[in-house]
């Protein structure tokens, strides 16, 4: 990993089309319920940051692949070492969808 691996930034897009492909993965919306309802990616569940504790009523499996975004990266980025923490073994950020160029649900 060189020096400027840390400045990347998750792509959105990329990771979209990951979870997709990946059998069983949940798309999570780590935002506030005010901003999932002005508009997400389909097929997201909206577990906002402050209570992501609550994942453990909806994803009762440890190592079920989740996929999760914020709207710029950093409170998915937040998001993904607390569930790390809570034992989550499948976890990937995948950024803001500020840059997300598919459909949004609202």
């Amino acid at each position: 990993m060189g020096f400027f691996d840390f400045f990347k930034v998750p792509d959105i897009n990329q990771g979209f089309e990951d979870y997709k492909a990946t059998p069983d993965a949940l798309l999570v919306d780590v935002r506030t319920p005010q901003e999932y309802r002005e508009g997400h990616v389909p097929g997201s569940r909206n577990i906002p940051l402050q209570v992501i504790d609550n994942i453990k009523t909806v994803v009762t499996q440890t190592n079920t692949p989740l996929f999760v975004y914020c709207h710029s990266g950093a409170r998915s980025s937040q998001a993904t070492a607390m569930l790390g923490k809570m034992g989550y073994t499948n976890v990937k950020n995948i950024g803001g969808i500020a840059s997300y160029k598919g459909k949004v649900d609202k």
